[in-house]
């Protein structure tokens, strides 16, 4: 990837740098609806403060809808929470399309609120859960603005009671949008260990993955890897994969060398661990080679955020 200038926000020059040519937060930003005129927003300390104890915190992006990031992120954090020695946490900011209490089978469970803050929901022992969908009917549709979006994120980085973490998995909406550039900022203090990036081996989606990467550059934030999802499909009989998608020129591994990004792996599209998934039931003990690789892929990234 060719240079480009840091990110500005929470400086004089947010939103109106030459770095934010082009960046889809740039109004956001020279608002101040993040940063104040008087400098950087209290609640960046608080939520430094209440994420202390997270180990790790690691965004998974998309360049697009539809390439499963959601999908991916509750899938990591099963195979992340098998260890019991781990304490995982998973946070929803897909505000206007929360998926995860669906995926983890606690959609019919309700947030507690107390003085002291937001108590997730456990979806494990070791495994909390905590999403806008929760606070939703389950048919509502959610029409909310940027600056409401942005203070519900605030909320959830400030006010939930995680405790002491391991890793805390950040699911985001698709592409670059407010909502990625509060969660860069407000995590300032607090520290991102890094990025997943969720895609498919279609060219369209390489090319809204190229995006995003130069978003996570403008913005200061580490590329953990790519994970190349639906990139074959499993027969549920005998249990093989077959190619089902047109891979653009080269693939995403020719993709991910070409841009300096770790290719973490391919995952399969497996009918078994969709039902599952659908039904809220916990999907790691199919016997699926999707399963075999997505634990291989889980491994890489506890190895990378181990070294940082």
């Amino acid at each position: 990837m060719s240079g480009t200038e840091s990110c500005p926000a929470g400086t004089e020059m947010a939103g109106k740098a030459s770095a934010c040519e082009g960046c889809p937060s740039r109004n956001i930003c020279a608002s101040g609806t993040l940063f104040g005129e008087t400098g950087p927003d209290p609640d960046v300390a608080k939520i430094a403060s209440c994420l202390q104890d997270v180990k790790n915190k690691v965004v998974i992006l998309s360049g697009k809808g539809g390439v499963g990031k959601s999908t991916v992120s509750s899938l990591l954090a099963r195979s992340l929470a098998k260890n019991e020695e781990l304490e995982i946490g998973l946070l929803d900011i897909d505000i206007t399309g929360p998926s995860q209490p669906l995926f983890m089978g606690v959609k019919n469970e309700e947030v507690h609120k107390s003085a002291s803050g937001w108590t997730p929901v456990y979806a494990d022992e070791n495994l909390a859960v905590m999403s806008a969908g929760f606070l939703l009917a389950h048919d509502a549709a959610l029409v909310w603005g940027g600056a409401r979006k942005n203070g519900l994120l605030k909320n959830f980085l400030k006010e939930v009671e995680w405790g002491a973490l391991d890793y805390l998995l950040i699911d985001s909406p698709p592409g670059t949008s407010d909502e990625h550039m509060s969660t860069t900022s407000l995590l300032k203090d607090a520290g991102i260990t890094g990025a997943v990036i969720v895609t498919t081996p279609s060219k369209v989606a390489l090319i809204d993955v190229q995006r995003q990467l130069a978003f996570c550059q403008k913005v200061d934030l580490k590329i953990l890897g790519l994970i190349e999802n639906m990139a074959g499909f499993v027969c549920p009989k005998c249990t093989k994969e077959s190619e089902i998608f047109r891979k653009s020129d080269g693939g995403v591994e020719e993709f991910c060398e070409k841009n300096d990004v770790a290719y973490l792996g391919a995952l399969p599209i497996d009918p078994k661990i969709c039902q599952a998934m659908d039904t809220g039931e916990n999907p790691m003990d199919i016997d699926s080679p999707a399963i075999t690789k997505l634990n291989i892929i889980c491994d890489q990234i506890q190895s990378y955020c181990q070294t940082e």
